[in-house]
């Protein structure tokens, strides 16, 4: 159950999702109440609880938080509900297990209150303890995926999965974001980005967390769900480049072939057969463009990403008259080209297909 009453009173909420960490929230927490006291900001340290059974509720309460319960599992269900029960205009999240430090937000308050939407942490520029993120994490899963996310969303933040960052509590809640699990990060900085928010990073610095239990974070099964999310909200990476690869690649050696007769690259011959598979890889890759048309216009529909100028153009050509039209001259291009071809064939006697020697 979440508490909507809101206090425009309220600048900050330092928000923490919470599951089985009786061991660490309490002190997460007054670190957190530290600060505010310090700054003199008026705010309030939130805990959003997944359904602990070890007594984290009542810790963090004596701590001085106030605690929404959060039926619904999932790292991203607890923060959705806890951004949606904040009493502040900023909120600042972060786990509760001791491996952020609370008692130092001033970075994330100063770039929240000059206007920035979403602040970031970078946990590779401010700096990595030893043993507080595991080798692959480190240097494959955080690396690559951030790298992917640069790539597929051009986006300037450098630590897609920091757990630590602030941002304007209205303006996130107006990206409609939707994700229960740990993709919920990536989804927030994909989403701020294709809506063009203003973002800005914080070097920050990770400790060991002080868990007593195994982490939440399954490397492997999370980092497939956040790759697998970024390729779905990126129809251009996952459909529309591969298909302009294979199209034109598989279209374009047919037509080499085609026209020489047979070529011969580091020492392998490429003839009829090597068409025949040119030929199929390049509609394969007409079709898997028209996945990526589709797949865009499907995901503008349901809201999971913008439009943008380029589509609505193509959708405002793309009438039933004019892609009728073009079908009718891609059909009668190729009955045209297997014309040509079993001209040629018959004018040999309809013998073996040996197209290099027919071609001489």
């Amino acid at each position: 159950m979440t508490d909507d009453r809101r206090d425009e009173s309220v600048e900050l909420t330092i928000l923490m999702p919470c599951l089985d960490e009786a061991a660490t929230v309490g002190r997460c927490v007054e670190k957190a109440q530290g600060y505010l006291g310090r700054s003199g900001i008026k705010g309030e340290v939130l805990i959003a609880d997944n359904g602990s059974g070890d007594g984290s509720q009542a810790i963090a309460r004596t701590a001085g938080a106030r605690v929404v319960d959060v039926p619904r599992r999932g790292y991203g269900a607890a923060l959705q509900a806890g951004i949606r029960a904040a009493r502040g205009r900023y909120v600042i999240m972060g786990d509760a297990d001791d491996s952020y430090d609370f008692s130092n937000l001033d970075g994330f308050v100063l770039r929240l209150r000059a206007g920035i939407v979403l602040v970031m942490g970078n946990r590779f520029r401010g700096g990595i303890k030893p043993g507080a993120m595991p080798f692959l994490n480190r240097y494959l899963g955080n690396p690559v995926l951030s790298f992917l996310g640069s790539l597929f969303f051009k986006s300037a933040c450098g630590d897609f999965h920091c757990g630590l960052r602030g941002f304007d509590r209205q303006a996130i809640l107006d990206l409609g974001l939707v994700m229960s699990g740990m993709e919920f990060a990536s989804e927030m900085v994909v989403k701020a980005t294709l809506n063009h928010v203003s973002m800005s990073e914080v070097p920050i610095v990770l400790s060991p967390d002080g868990r007593r239990r195994p982490p939440h974070l399954r490397p492997w099964r999370d980092g497939w769900r956040h790759l697998k999310f970024l390729l779905m909200h990126c129809p251009r990476w996952l459909y529309l480049y591969p298909g302009l690869v294979m199209a034109g690649g598989g279209l374009g050696m047919m037509a080499l072939l085609a026209l020489s007769g047979g070529i011969v690259i580091a020492g392998i011959e490429f003839q009829v057969h090597s068409m025949l598979a040119a030929g199929v890889i390049g509609l394969l890759g007409v079709q898997t463009l028209t996945f990526a048309v589709l797949a865009r216009q499907f995901a503008v529909r349901e809201g999971f990403l913008p439009a943008t100028p380029a589509l609505d153009k193509f959708r405002r050509w793309a009438t039933l008259e004019r892609t009728a039209v073009a079908g009718i001259a891609a059909l009668c291009a190729g009955f045209t080209g297997l014309v040509l071809a079993a001209a040629h064939w018959a004018a040999g006697g309809f013998g073996p297909l040996d197209y290099a020697q027919t071609m001489r």
